[in-house]
């Protein structure tokens, strides 16, 4: 197949793809799940190649092949860039197939579809909610500056991701990152007039333009939910977890500031805005609750997270942000630490087995209340004073010679309770173990809602992709989402200074035009 050089689009269509059986490769391990299909890790069997299988999903569709497939297939041919997910191939099974548990998968068509994908270890979600995980400011700089180059590829193609969330950013041992999942991806113009569904990007990372109603937007769209990502990576913890619209507008606006004609321009013409602008003027906070980030880092936060698109930063001058330019310097991807393969979807399944397995030792807990663990000594006939006894805490009486006990032994019966191998009660807790302080089911490339730690429920009622506040997605995209777009996207671009790994010069480098 024909490649296209970084910056150009990859026009060629390969006569091959569709025409391989999925038997030509061995599934080895679900990695991810959601709305829009099963995600596979997978080897090629003749040359031994791992790779990603997602399994598009099709017994829902009424009208044939999914439009969400469609699009991404179409995107992901245009689109070559060392940081967006390459999709290797189509390939098909021949005749029905069956699930893990041996029935039917219910597609009412004979065959599967299924996208490969190149095999990435990790996503940013699953690896961030390793135990004890917290990344160094080299890393979160490492990280950052991939996902940004990567995203300002697209949007130079024009190309919106519309779904910019940890589980949909791919890292794997080499430190690469990689956008995934364009499922919901669109082509836009430049005028940004397109009538375009504001029911788009996860709840948590969504832009306040497409929760007011906004139909017409542009790559500003994708920066707002970038904003969110770093805020999460420096914070630690996701910084706007709303469980619902009304209540992800309030957090923005507590965090952000209310919106007026002063600081958003037009913001009273957005279809929504009076059934939910704020009942009292609330003053931007984000450098008050931020107020422990570096000066750089907080510096290009506030012009990520601005509430006017048209005034909010893009992803080529993000690139220019001092951030980037001031020690610690982003560090080299291969210097990054190695770890065991974390996605969304097994870091969930893990955490959910572990509540299980603690809820059925609570069950059994109290079906079956232990008794007092330490019971008085047995006195027994014939034997000296109570008080000279020996006993589990006492010394022998010095004057009395030590008793043999056995089956053989000449006293008396004992008063206590018979012997036998239920006399004392069980010590332990059976119902221990380790409670994550995340707990949920999770997900890497794919997913369903996150854990109800904090994280909350889905997002209510609206039957759209990725509704939940992370969304069902994961990083192949097999999961749900959401699309935003609205404002003309930010201001004028200065030079952009190209890649900065250990230090290097300011001059543009990016390979692809501007």
């Amino acid at each position: 197949m024909a490649v296209a050089g970084p910056g150009q689009l990859n026009l060629d269509e390969s006569p091959s793809w569709g025409s391989r059986s999925v038997d030509c490769f061995e599934k080895l391990e679900q990695i991810g799940e959601g709305t829009y299909g099963q995600v596979y890790m997978a080897r090629e069997i003749k040359t031994g190649e791992i790779v990603a299988l997602k399994k598009i999903r099709m017994d829902n569709e009424r009208e044939g092949f999914p439009i969400t497939a469609i699009r991404e297939i179409k995107i992901l041919k245009k689109l070559h860039h060392e940081n967006v997910i390459q999709l290797k191939e189509i390939v098909t099974s021949p005749g029905p197939e069956k699930d893990e548990q041996g029935r039917p998968d219910g597609n009412k068509y004979k065959g599967s579809i299924y996208m490969v994908f190149e095999y990435m270890d990790h996503d940013l979600t699953g690896l961030a909610d390793r135990p004890g995980m917290r990344f160094t400011v080299p890393q979160i700089k490492c990280y950052m500056r991939q996902l940004l180059t990567g995203l300002h590829y697209c949007h130079v193609n024009q190309v919106l991701h519309r779904d910019i969330k940890g589980s949909n950013l791919l890292i794997d041992n080499e430190g690469n990152l990689k956008l995934a999942d364009f499922g919901l991806a669109r082509s836009f113009s430049n005028d940004y007039n397109g009538n375009l569904t504001n029911r788009v990007i996860t709840l948590w990372y969504r832009p306040p333009e497409l929760l007011l109603g906004t139909t017409k937007y542009g790559p500003a769209v994708d920066m707002w939910s970038v904003g969110c990502i770093f805020a999460e990576l420096l914070h630690g913890k996701p910084i706007l977890p709303g469980k619902n619209e009304p209540e992800q507008l309030n957090k923005i606006f507590e965090l952000c500031g209310s919106p007026d004609e002063v600081n958003w321009p037009g913001v009273s013409k957005i279809p929504w805005y009076n059934n939910f602008k704020p009942s009292r003027p609330m003053k931007r906070r984000l450098r008050e609750v931020f107020k422990h980030f570096d000066r750089h880092a907080l510096e290009l936060l506030e012009r990520m997270l601005t509430l006017d698109p048209s005034q909010r930063i893009s992803a080529k001058d993000a690139l220019d942000a001092e951030y980037f330019w001031n020690d610690p310097l982003p560090c080299d991807p291969k210097s990054l630490p190695k770890y065991e393969s974390s996605h969304e979807f097994q870091t969930k399944k893990k955490r959910q087995q572990q509540r299980q397995h603690e809820e059925t030792a609570k069950r059994q807990k109290l079906q079956h209340p232990q008794q007092h663990q330490r019971l008085p000594p047995i006195q027994q006939t014939g034997q000296a004073h109570p008080q000279l006894r020996p006993g589990p805490n006492q010394p022998m009486h010095p004057s009395q010679p030590p008793v043999v006990a056995g089956p053989s032994h000449h006293y008396g019966k004992p008063r206590g309770p018979s012997g036998g191998p239920n006399r004392y009660p069980q010590g332990g807790n059976p119902g221990g173990g380790y409670n994550p302080n995340r707990g949920g089911p999770g997900g890497g490339y794919s997913g369903g809602p996150y854990p109800p730690e904090g994280r909350g429920p889905p997002y209510g009622g609206s039957g759209m992709p990725g509704a939940g506040p992370r969304g069902g997605s994961g990083g192949y995209g097999v999961g749900n989402s959401n699309y935003p777009q609205q404002g003309p996207y930010g201001g004028a671009s200065g030079s952009g200074r190209g890649s900065n790994l250990m230090g290097g010069n300011r001059n543009p480098q990016y390979g692809w035009p501007q």
